[in-house]
């Protein structure tokens, strides 16, 4: 007799919850549970194969923070599933800039009622970023703010001596921006805030290109005081990171070869390959 193999279907629907969010009590994830209790339910784990969950096409939905909702985004970006998000974190940049709710119940009509639609995500070196890539002391001081926020001690005394040995360093643009110059930091936006909510354009991933920002601050005083404040840009949205540029596609050298980071992590060093990419995952948002 043949052995016969049994194999669970994969879900057409599936919610990945966070219950360590920074919004998320039992009476919220009651309400998102009830909500899509048509779909396969799953607590976030950062080791689970979403392939063998869920079928091609199906919608996927994300109730966490901005580092779930980076995860998921991450791992389905070459694909053209639909992107539900609720979100759920402390600071919500990526689904602020994309104007959903940050409030339970309107963040699920937009899931239900919503159109999916294609985004920008930045590229650099190959690795996806949501909100910012950064060179320099400002991706090292970011990298600090959120393990501080996180309680990784161990991560924040790292980046700390990154920020206090950093150096500035010269670099050198081609692609759709040729130049060159010296700073502390060049800054590659995706949304308008990033890190500790720290707004830095007006940038939002429905616009089809990237924004870069050459120095970030003066020197690695100001740098630091702009991100512990969340005051990267003067009140009128105009200053801060000095002078910024639209772009798709961009090469960066620097001397010294300096460090790169994609959104908080670290993606190692110069040369830097960035680009503005339109995703084939789908993001619903509001009709």
């Amino acid at each position: 007799m043949s052995a016969v193999r049994l194999q669970t279907a994969r879900a057409t629907s599936l919610l990945i919850l966070s219950p360590r969010a920074g919004s998320m009590n039992p009476d919220v994830e009651a309400k998102i549970r009830k909500a899509f209790d048509g779909s396969l339910i799953v607590e976030f784990d950062p080791r689970m194969d979403l392939d063998n969950l869920i079928t091609r096409t199906a919608t996927v939905i994300v109730a966490g923070g901005d580092g779930t909702i980076g995860w998921v985004v991450r791992r389905l970006v070459d694909s053209k599933h639909p992107v539900g998000i609720i979100s759920m974190g402390t600071f919500n940049n990526f689904a602020k800039s994309l104007h959903l709710p940050t409030t339970v119940d309107a963040a699920i009509r937009v899931v239900k009622n919503g159109k999916p639609h294609p985004i920008t995500l930045g590229r650099v070196n190959g690795t996806v970023f949501l909100e910012a890539a950064a060179i320099g002391l400002f991706g090292a001081t970011i990298a600090a703010g959120d393990a501080a926020k996180d309680l990784a001690f161990g991560a924040f005394a790292d980046a700390a001596r990154r920020v206090i040995t950093a150096r500035q360093f010269s670099y050198e643009l081609t692609g759709d921006i040729t130049g060159e110059g010296s700073a502390m930091s060049l800054v590659f936006t995706n949304t308008r805030s990033i890190g500790t909510q720290m707004p830095v354009s007006d940038k939002t991933p429905e616009d089809p290109f990237l924004e870069l920002s050459v120095h970030a601050g003066s020197n690695r005083t100001d740098i630091v005081r702009r991100v512990l404040a969340r005051t990267v840009l003067s009140k009128d949205g105009e200053e801060g990171l000095g002078q910024r540029f639209r772009f798709r596609k961009l090469q960066v050298t620097t001397k010294p070869r300096a460090r790169i980071y994609a959104d908080n992590i670290r993606v190692g060093l110069t040369p830097a390959s960035i680009s503005a990419e339109l995703s084939a995952l789908k993001v619903i948002l509001p009709r």
